[in-house]
């Protein structure tokens, strides 16, 4: 998953370059951009670019000078009813598809299969604020209807990927998107998935709606996302089956994700020793190796999770409470990681290195 800092980091480029300037927060704009008339409430502008957060949770970003009749229409802003936004999906979506609520979700799916798709992402939903939750997290209620999007085949779900400027790797099973605040993904087994395609579907529902969930529950903070490798462990940890479902699968060995730590042991001999090192500090490892990057960022969280589990929630509270739109440096993320977990790195990555060596 990749775009998930994009919103983030485009808004950083236009504070960097241009004077800023903030609006009464909670406050709703109309303007007429491009024919389309949009309103929202406004996360922060420049003489260059405006960033607006739409009543559906997307982000509305435009130069103000593109903007026609630009007014304030309210003193406060309020997300659009489910009911509301379910008949602007069905719209956009048309008669193929069908839109089905689930509670916090309206997942958007082929006609005809509602059974397969609705509740898996409801179900994500609720393992994972009970995961947390009695971790001792505060969980807070999602701001808008959390929208999912079920693609028949690879090729629709290509396209809208296309436009939602995620590139379309061949490995891309799905994604979720800050701009538009949704899960897209699509159906690996084109309507006949056997029990195999099934669990891949699964996986990747678990893994894109647990990113979604975590930015719009107060795990993770939209506008000041944590490091790559805290939001990509924590996603591929939601894959294995016992920890999104620990009622049914209780034990240690259903926590693991096979094919993750398969990834880290068979990588393990070309390692450098300062692999964790450079994790913390920086994204980078994700385009260098993406294989290795995820496989460490799960096998890291994991540990984490398991030996250190009220460490860990401390260390996901610090990285939600920054600041929004501010720039996460490879300094302050260190700062942030050794405050809580101390700053012996060698001895925590030979005690790490340990506890996954022993899993089976």
């Amino acid at each position: 998953m990749k775009a998930q800092c994009v919103t983030v980091a485009t808004i950083l480029s236009c504070l960097a370059s241009s004077a800023v300037a903030a609006l009464p927060s909670q406050s709703t704009l109309e303007a007429t951009i491009e024919g389309r008339r949009v309103e929202g409430t406004p996360l922060v502008w420049s003489n260059q670019r405006a960033f607006l957060l739409a009543r559906d949770g997307s982000v509305i970003d435009f130069a103000p000078a593109e903007a026609q009749d630009y007014r304030k229409t309210s003193g406060t802003f309020t997300p659009y009813s489910p009911s509301i936004l379910r008949g602007l999906l069905e719209r956009e979506f048309g008669p193929q598809f069908e839109v089905t609520g689930t509670g916090h979700f309206l997942v958007v799916h082929p006609k005809g299969q509602k059974q397969q798709w609705a509740e898996r992402f409801e179900d994500m939903y609720r393992s994972c604020v009970m995961y947390f939750s009695v971790r001792g997290f505060t969980i807070t209620d999602p701001q808008f209807p959390l929208v999912a999007i079920v693609f028949a085949t690879q090729n629709d779900f290509r396209r809208y990927a296309a436009k939602d400027t995620v590139p379309p790797g061949a490995s891309l099973l799905g994604y979720y998107s800050p701009y538009t605040n949704r899960v897209a993904l699509y159906d690996i087994g084109d309507g006949r998935a056997t029990g195999a395609e099934w669990q891949q579907n699964f996986s990747t529902v678990l893994h894109e709606a647990s990113h979604q969930t975590a930015f719009n529950t107060g795990i993770h903070s939209r506008w000041s996302p944590p490091p790559r490798w805290v939001a990509e462990g924590l996603g591929t940890m939601f894959e294995a089956r016992g920890v999104a479902d620990s009622h049914s699968y209780p034990n240690l060995t259903d926590r693991i994700n096979r094919g993750r730590l398969e990834d880290f042991k068979s990588l393990a001999s070309k390692r450098k020793s300062d692999a964790l090192a450079q994790m913390l500090a920086s994204d980078r490892p994700f385009d260098d190796d993406p294989i290795a990057a995820y496989a460490q960022a799960w096998a890291f969280t994991f540990y984490l999770v398991e030996r250190m589990p009220r460490d860990y929630a401390r260390y996901l509270a610090k990285t939600a409470s920054r600041p929004p739109f501010m720039l996460y440096t490879r300094a302050q993320r260190q700062k942030d990681f050794t405050d809580v977990f101390g700053d012996n790195l060698p001895l925590l990555d030979a005690h790490f290195l340990r506890f996954v060596s022993e899993l089976r």
